[in-house]
């Protein structure tokens, strides 16, 4: 049993009555809330557009490397997704760490800088070439 409260001529006679100003201020209203929707889209597509996905090969031991890659959630990318995807593509172990100073990044073992690059390109395609890079990270020996 749906019982209608009002009736859409009730509605109607009721909207007419409300005051030019207030109508005024109500589109007014509408007009800023758009505004404001636009300009949060703008910004999302700026972020994206700004924020580089970082591909790192990172020394652990002797002939060791780790491969880390950082930015791919500012382009919208479920991490742990995308580390289980790595892990299927290159049949090695990947999973989502977090990084001091906030953050996550995927870790992937083994050197597959060069080849995760070319996979992120063909696969993320919303992704500009531009902005991944590719870092080789060496432990530093101290000199002595």
């Amino acid at each position: 049993m749906h019982e209608r409260l009002y009736s859409q001529d009730a509605i109607n006679a009721n909207l007419s009555s409300l005051t030019l100003e207030a109508q005024k201020r109500a589109d007014k209203d509408a007009q800023k809330k758009a505004a404001k929707a636009s300009a949060a889209e703008a910004r999302a597509q700026e972020v994206k557009a700004t924020s580089k996905v970082l591909i790192k090969r990172i020394e652990r031991n002797k002939r060791k490397y780790v491969t880390a890659v950082q930015g791919l959630e500012a382009h919208g990318l479920e991490l742990k997704k995308v580390a289980k995807d790595f892990g299927k593509k290159f049949a090695t172990g990947s999973s989502v760490t977090k990084i001091p100073g906030g953050g996550e990044e995927i870790t992937v073992q083994g050197d597959l800088s060069d080849d995760i690059y070319d996979y992120v390109v063909e696969t993320y395609k919303d992704i500009p070439e531009d902005n991944i890079d590719c870092i080789e990270d060496k432990k530093k020996k101290s000199a002595g």
